[in-house]
């Protein structure tokens, strides 16, 4: 009896156990750069997430598109460590090189915290009346 109640156990959270899929497009195009972090370790059933990944480091003309996703392998380890330790794939498409069409406030690299919170502030607003998106552009 024991066995079977285990064995339903077993079947009931493979079964639970959706494939996981987030996908965010900026619209830019894709270029062929492409970084993957195959098993990014996040912990307690993602409550702990995984580390930034710095996407500036690998894409020169920003990102395309983010994708974060479980493999059937990060769910084989997470349902192993019973959700303790919950590893996901993320992979950024690099975009080929900014949208042209795309309206953009430009901001300083070195500017201050203050600055970039005001530019930022303005691109929202101005996202928000033009019904659109808005590229802040660091230079």
């Amino acid at each position: 009896m024991k066995k079977h109640i285990v064995l339903i156990l077993v079947a009931v959270s493979f079964i639970f156990t959706g494939c996981y899929h987030a996908q965010i497009s900026t619209g830019a195009q894709t270029s062929s750069d492409i970084y993957q972090k195959k098993w990014a370790a996040s912990f307690i059933g993602g409550l702990v997430p995984p580390s930034i990944v710095h996407a500036e480091q690998h894409c020169d003309n920003g990102v395309a598109r983010v994708e974060t996703r479980h493999s059937f392998l990060n769910m084989v380890a997470q349902i192993v460590t019973f959700s303790l330790y919950s590893p996901m794939e993320i992979t950024v498409v690099c975009a080929a090189g900014p949208r042209a069409d795309l309206q953009t406030i430009e901001v300083e690299r070195n500017s201050s915290e203050e600055v970039v919170m005001k530019t930022f502030e303005d691109a929202i607003k101005k996202s928000a009346s033009l019904n659109e998106a808005v590229y802040v552009s660091f230079k």
